[in-house]
């Protein structure tokens, strides 16, 4: 272990150990994982993760949930989220973020008040300050802290402690919502969300990592790691592939020829 990555150790453990007990707000990505690790080494008992389930959260990502809280041995509160009957959301604008992220915390902070527990953490890192991210703003305004943030990581740090620690997700690809698959403006529901979910489930089992099905109406968008395109091309002329695709509702699909980007349909900063 480098010497940065031990002294980024002792410095989350600090700052977490400052709050004397909190609620993770836990995806299964490794930012919040790392957050939860830390939470749970230095406050045991006194902390808890909790993992909002809504249709925009992948049922994979929910089972990954479960598994990563079992393997740091931390507690973990699975709680359902309601940001479909905020119209603010369900109207997808461009700071539909906000409005999950908001309701999301609301729930932590319930399970907190209920547990007793003192904070709110999240797995927000340096590198997010550079994105159009409207969930800072709910963040902020819920009083939720950052202890990646606040320590100076970035995304590569992150990974480097994760590995460090031994995390087993230290690697795993960026996920957002699934509702980030479909364009400002299209209305965020349940068969869209399990729509795009069903392509992604496919695109995994043929061994692609990072993968989105972007929901353009009739037409689902693919995307992977852009070294992998020539791999989607041959794979999505199998029969079983345009079956899978017309199963979830599409009429047709598209490869982006220039594989996957982070946040295509978000507005530019």
């Amino acid at each position: 272990m480098s010497l940065e990555t031990s002294q980024l150790i002792d410095a989350l453990h600090a700052n977490v150990a400052a709050h004397g007990s909190a609620a993770v707000a836990f995806s299964a990505g490794v930012d919040s994982t790392l957050v939860l690790k830390i939470a749970h080494d230095v406050l045991g008992e006194r902390a808890l993760g909790v993992t909002g389930i809504a249709p925009a959260v992948a049922p994979a990502e929910a089972d990954d949930a479960r598994r990563l809280a079992d393997a740091l041995g931390a507690r973990l509160r699975f709680v359902e989220t309601h940001e479909l009957a905020v119209e603010g959301y369900a109207s997808n604008p461009p700071d539909r973020c906000f409005h999950c992220k908001t309701e999301l915390y609301a729930v932590c902070r319930r399970v907190a008040r209920e547990q007793g527990l003192a904070a709110i953490l999240n797995g927000t890192n340096r590198d997010d300050l550079g994105d159009v991210r409207p969930g800072l703003r709910a963040a902020d305004e819920a009083g939720v802290f950052s202890p990646l943030l606040e320590c100076g990581l970035d995304k590569r740090a992150v990974r480097a402690v994760a590995r460090a620690l031994g995390l087993p997700n230290w690697d795993k690809p960026a996920l957002a919502c699934l509702a980030s698959r479909l364009p400002h403006g299209t209305r965020v529901t349940p068969e869209r969300l399990a729509a795009v979910d069903a392509v992604e489930r496919h695109l995994r089992s043929l061994g692609f990592r990072q993968v989105r099905a972007r929901h353009l109406d009739g037409t689902v968008s693919l995307e992977v790691d852009a070294e992998d395109v020539p791999k989607l091309r041959l794979a999505s002329t199998a029969p079983e592939f345009a079956r899978v695709v017309r199963a979830a509702g599409f009429r047709e699909f598209e490869v982006a020829a220039d594989g996957y980007r982070r946040g295509r349909l978000s507005p530019a900063p």
